[in-house]
């Protein structure tokens, strides 16, 4: 590489301060919530000359990004950003992950990361300690929630084999209200799935989970390996009952893993955490702090109640990797991954800087939110409530609207920089569902979101 990329000079000084005054900017501003995708074709047509054996200059790069790359981007972390799990990271850990870029930290083993691992593994005992486990569990900050899933069974399925042997086929057991990235986790393992039925709130119990193995084949059973219960369904909001659950995993040694993705960030709430009885019964937990811990993207946490179950799966061993001290703690050892960044340290940072009192608040402020909006819908003529929220998702469906009638609304809603709204189905009933995760989402502004369906929305613009 030439010295030019890498010594500071006058070009470096002034792309330095343009880049900061645009993201202290992006901070302070409120993104238009008109912003969102646009056709490929156009996009490439404004890229066309980025890439050339010149370049374009950091100027016009930062140039292309702002005014065309951004603008095509969903605001995630808008207020009124309703639909899926939105984003809300808070300005000390978005502050700080420019930090943790500009430090080049590798974050795989104690070697080379010990400061910025200690205190990612800070605020891993703090969940860690808010789900009740014990003093020596210990994890490691992973992209996602689908990576949390993946090295959670991949651990599981190894203690099985371990313990018990190799079976002609391996199976987890989980809902069908499960997330997605549990099944695709399932598919990459070539492991089979046992569906366990749910009761008609979409809640998987012990008992549904021991019927479900005493009716599955005797080779089904042999190879089952761990149950997947969720803390926090991604639709609705649903917990399991971890308890009863944890009681079938103890009586036939299986691994219990939740996956509170959404939802186990509510473990930091006093109020909330009774709600997750159980959990602290459970072998491994997920939980994406970019959903509804106020971390910037990408950011999952993946917590063992016994970390040594991990390495001895995820541990990489080469004559290249023979310096690593194995003695000491390796975040590369507790997931499938090798180089890592310290992803982690956003979240600490923020914690250090707000304290855990202001997390729990704000998490409270989310449910309350919604339950005050589920009370409105359940009282409004014209309204149907599907699902009491149990964290801060609501399921409700308008009186005599279709898939499609929900799907126009939603969609000229989201052009038009209003609100995003999207459709889903509860029971096989399309309706709309609402996620707050943002402390500055009000009820005025979920009011404004039935009284615009109360005014009928005609299908025709």
């Amino acid at each position: 590489m030439s010295a030019p990329m890498h010594d500071w000079d006058a070009t470096a000084t002034a792309m330095a301060d343009e880049v900061i005054e645009y993201a202290v900017e992006r901070l302070r501003t409120p993104k238009d919530p008109q912003w969102g995708a646009q056709p490929a074709g156009e996009l490439a047509a404004a890229l066309a000359h980025a890439i050339t054996p010149t370049g374009v200059g950091g100027h016009e790069a930062l140039r292309l990004f702002r005014d065309v790359l951004m603008p095509a981007c969903r605001p995630m972390d808008d207020a009124l950003n309703l639909a899926y799990v939105p984003h809300a990271p808070s300005i000390a850990s978005t502050l700080f992950d420019l930090v943790v870029s500009a430090s080049a930290i590798m974050g795989a083993n104690w070697e080379t990361g010990a400061g910025a691992i200690a205190a990612e593994n800070q605020a891993l005992h703090w969940l860690a300690d808010r789900a009740g486990f014990p003093a020596g569990a210990g994890g490691v900050f992973v992209s996602g929630g689908s990576a949390a899933n993946l090295s959670a069974l991949v651990t599981a399925r190894s203690r099985f084999v371990r313990l018990h042997g190799r079976a002609a086929r391996h199976t987890v057991a989980a809902t069908s209200e499960v997330h997605a990235s549990v099944r695709a986790a399932a598919n990459v393992m070539d492991v089979d799935v046992l569906t366990v039925a749910t009761d008609d709130d979409g809640t998987m119990t012990g008992a549904a989970l021991r019927r479900a193995i005493d009716a599955a084949p005797p080779d089904v059973v042999a190879g089952l390996f761990a149950v997947v219960a969720t803390g926090g369904t991604t639709n609705a909001g649903i917990i399991d009952d971890l308890a009863g659950i944890a009681d079938v995993c103890a009586e036939r040694d299986l691994w219990l893993h939740v996956d509170g993705a959404y939802g186990l960030a509510a473990l930091c709430s006093d109020r909330a955490r009774p709600l997750f009885h159980g959990i602290e019964r459970a072998d491994s937990f997920g939980v994406d702090p970019h959903k509804w811990l106020f971390a910037p993207y990408d950011c999952a946490a993946l917590v063992y109640r016994d970390p040594a179950e991990a390495i001895n799966t995820h541990a990489q061993h080469g004559a290249y990797l023979d310096a690593v001290d194995r003695d000491e703690w390796n975040p590369s050892d507790l997931a499938y991954h090798l180089s890592r960044r310290v992803r982690g340290l956003p979240l600490w940072f923020g914690l250090a800087t707000y304290g855990t009192d202001a997390y729990a608040e704000a998490v409270d402020t989310a449910i309350d939110t919604v339950r005050a909006f589920a009370d409105e819908v359940a009282a409004r003529p014209g309204f149907h409530l599907l699902t009491r929220p149990a964290l801060s998702i609501a399921v409700f469906a308008v009186d005599g609207w279709d898939a499609d009638r929900y799907a126009a609304w939603s969609q000229r809603r989201a052009r038009e920089g209003r609100f995003l709204v999207v459709p889903t189905r509860w029971r096989g009933e399309a309706c709309l569902r609402v996620c707050v995760v943002n402390p500055r989402t009000t009820l005025a502004d979920l009011r404004n979101v039935l009284d615009d369906l109360a005014d009928g929305f005609p299908l025709s613009p």
